[in-house]
């Protein structure tokens, strides 16, 4: 799947989660990262508000995620 920032610099990872549908709140996605279920380029990240930009690779559960 491929997410665009569309004219942004960045979004948070917390947010990405909850623009893409892969979690149904805001909560659960902070929930999810604080467990250590994602996955930014490679490495486990635990922060709720990572800036991720263009050329991130995000994996949460069997997705996958390309920032553009």
């Amino acid at each position: 799947m491929q997410f665009e920032l569309s004219g942004h610099e960045y979004i948070t990872l917390n947010n990405l989660l909850k623009a893409t549908g892969l979690v149904g709140t805001g909560g659960e996605a902070n929930i999810r990262i604080t467990n250590g279920e994602v996955r930014v380029n490679g490495i486990v990240e635990t922060q709720k508000r990572k800036k991720l930009r263009t050329g991130d690779v995000i994996e949460f559960q069997q997705t996958t995620i390309e920032i553009t």
